[in-house]
């Protein structure tokens, strides 16, 4: 198995009221490259610390991430734009970080938002929505091998989901993908295999379905 991202002894915690409370604890797996996966666990389980971790944004306390290829910023995350840029003026100064051409990124994203106008006003009067609408053409308009993609699919009517899971199916050719959501329809529609993260570990399935049982269950008896 040829792996996009390895993880080895990792440990991740923080210091809550005195207390150190690990997240992730003495994780070792590798995940292949070419899929693309749903990461599921319960409220509270770390999905967003990992993803963090995978991006670079937070460091592990312990052990490392190898990385076999450009890893995204995590979709859905806005601390990358700046709220009084403009839609417009963000993805220029994005492109600018990445290499790529500015004017070539402002078309693309602008074509796939869909955000008018709003596209060149200031990112704080944006809604929710117009911001994760902004966030995943930006990505998904960049050249990664590895796409982390959080609560950032769930905008927009039938017509833009179907075209954001075309383009998400599009990159994966070519690509790999790690999605987060508590949206189990949504992850069947753009995902072909399984992360379940729980109790600090790590668990890698080839089938969603696979993934969304043992999700479930878990789900279930900790309730």
């Amino acid at each position: 198995m040829q792996a996009i991202l390895s993880f080895e002894n990792l440990v991740k915690g923080f210091w809550v009221d005195g207390t150190w409370r690990p997240v992730i604890r003495g994780l070792t797996l590798s995940l292949p490259r070419g899929r693309a996966l749903a990461l599921l666990g319960r409220n509270g389980a770390g999905k967003t610390t990992l993803m963090d971790l995978v991006a670079g944004n937070l460091r592990p306390d312990q052990g490392r991430i190898l990385r076999a290829g450009e890893v995204s910023f995590p979709v859905g995350f806005s601390a990358g734009f700046h709220r009084d840029l403009s839609g417009a003026q963000n993805i220029r100064f994005l492109a600018r970080v990445y290499g790529v051409d500015p004017e070539a990124l402002v078309d693309f994203v602008a074509d796939f938002a869909e955000l008018g106008a709003q596209f060149h006003h200031p990112l704080r009067t944006y809604s929710a929505g117009m911001r994760a609408r902004l966030g995943f053409g930006a990505s998904m308009g960049l050249p990664f091998d590895l796409y982390l993609i959080d609560e950032a699919t769930s905008v927009g009517d039938a017509r833009f989901k179907q075209k954001s899971k075309s383009l998400f199916r599009a990159r994966m050719k070519q690509a790999s993908g790690i999605m987060v959501s508590h949206n189990m329809q949504e992850l069947r529609k753009f995902c072909d295999a399984g992360l379940v993260l729980h109790e600090g570990q790590l668990w890698y399935f080839d089938r969603i379905e696979d993934a969304i049982a043992l999700h479930q269950e878990l789900s279930y008896v900790t309730q």
